[in-house]
């Protein structure tokens, strides 16, 4: 795959809502590399550095962090601890083939592989997301009825 699929046009695209999982946070004291499991991906001093449900840990610009997750009491917005993620529809689409798709300020790119997930965020970023941890951080939007994705590798 060259480029990246419009999954607002592609009708294999589902469309799912993050589980409403806590998620451990704590913000950059120095601009750094986090090794998320599809690559390595720069952060800017400030930025959130999340741990999702398999210990993988991935970074959030501060600011489209800030817009999209609510601190969970006794944290307070912009310090560490536990923050859910404010319900949103993405598009997901399991890949066929490799994709590198770029994220963050940098673009770099995360290596996508057949099986795994490229989403699209409400705010128009990409990521993409290994089957395993899909299936246990997402769920299907209330539109969504072709659910659970099929376990079939892709084709």
């Amino acid at each position: 795959m060259t480029g990246l699929p419009d999954l607002t046009a592609d009708p294999r695209a589902l469309h799912v809502c993050k589980r409403p999982v806590p998620v451990p946070v704590a913000f950059a004291l120095a601009d750094g590399v986090c090794e998320t499991l599809e690559g390595p991906v720069h952060y800017q001093k400030g930025d959130a550095l999340l741990t999702g449900v398999q210990g993988e840990r991935y970074p959030v610009r501060r600011d489209l962090f800030m817009a999209a997750y609510a601190p969970i009491p006794p944290a307070a917005m912009g310090q560490d601890g536990l923050y859910l993620k404010a319900p949103s529809v993405s598009l997901a689409l399991r890949l066929d083939q490799a994709l590198a798709v770029p994220v963050g300020w940098q673009n770099d790119p995360l290596q996508g592989h057949p099986g795994d997930w490229l989403l699209r965020y409400a705010d128009g970023s990409h990521s993409v997301v290994r089957d395993l941890i899909f299936r246990a951080s997402y769920g299907p939007a209330p539109q969504e009825s072709r659910w659970p994705p099929s376990l079939a590798s892709p084709e």
